[in-house]
């Protein structure tokens, strides 16, 4: 199935392709009754789509709410934790999470963080690859006042952006800070305002998108394995990304447009 065809059996996410530029999907979590609250059929829905996506040809994703909420995403919807046993909550821990398939996206992920992000939305920006965000938005992981910890992958996704200290200071007092905070500690890497965001968010897309998808897909491979292997192995991992390159049209097409003054055409082969 197109992700089109797997979007419009959906009641939860609203997929517009070619949007906000050629080759780009801006992938909309639509839940406004809930300030789009994460339940356990959002979940699932934003994976299908995801998964879609990925099987495209589409060369980058933006993950973003829906615009009447004031959040991008609120977090876990509570009802859904409400009365579960260790038993359950563990199945449901045990399953594929949408952070994970967020992360693992062979293209590169923009969160267009348009509204507040708290606990799983803010999980979710940080699973994204390259986060941008109004300066007035706040952002922080409330769960110590519900007697909880994340538990999407803030705890070990926080301190490599910013830090043991200062993740520590975030997670242990629930505070929330504004972008311009989450700026300068490195959670937000564009920083806009209202007024500038959609034109932050294409501008930075349409750089992306002019790129070969295999090359995009390399360069997000090489990059992401940097915080899990030593400076040693992830060198040679590059080395040999890099190496794969030279067996690609896409390579040739690039080198062969430089020389030539030209735009590529790529094939994403």
């Amino acid at each position: 199935m197109t992700p089109e065809d797997v979007a419009a059996d959906c009641e939860t996410i609203v997929l517009r392709t070619d949007d906000p530029v050629d080759h780009v999907a801006t992938v909309v979590i639509d839940r406004p009754e809930a300030r789009n609250a994460m339940n356990d059929q959002l979940r699932e829905e934003l994976k299908d789509v995801l998964d879609a996506l990925d099987a495209s040809d589409v060369r980058a994703v933006v993950l973003t709410g829906s615009g009447d909420t004031g959040t991008f995403v609120s977090g876990a919807d509570l009802k859904d934790l409400q009365g579960r046993s260790v038993t359950e909550q563990r199945r449901w821990s045990n399953r594929r999470k949408v952070y994970e398939v967020v992360s693992e996206l062979s293209k590169p992920v923009v969160a267009r963080i348009n509204g507040h992000a708290f606990g799983g939305g803010l999980e979710l920006a940080l699973a994204c690859d390259i986060r941008v965000a109004p300066d007035d938005v706040r952002v922080g992981f409330p769960e110590v006042g519900l007697g909880l910890i994340p538990g999407g992958g803030g705890t070990q996704r926080l301190p490599r952006l910013i830090g043991e200290g200062q993740a520590m200071r975030l997670i242990t007092t629930g505070e929330l800070i504004t972008a311009t905070e989450a700026s300068d500690l490195g959670i937000i890497d564009v920083l806009a305002t209202d007024d500038s965001l959609d034109e932050a968010v294409t501008d930075l897309v349409e750089g992306i998108a002019q790129h070969s998808p295999l090359t995009l897909e390399y360069a997000k491979d090489a990059v992401k394995a940097s915080s899990r292997l030593d400076l040693e192995a992830g060198i040679e991992y590059e080395k040999e990304l890099f190496v794969q390159l030279f067996a690609t049209d896409d390579k040739a097409e690039g080198v062969a447009a430089f020389l030539e003054d030209r735009d590529p055409e790529w094939s994403g082969t």
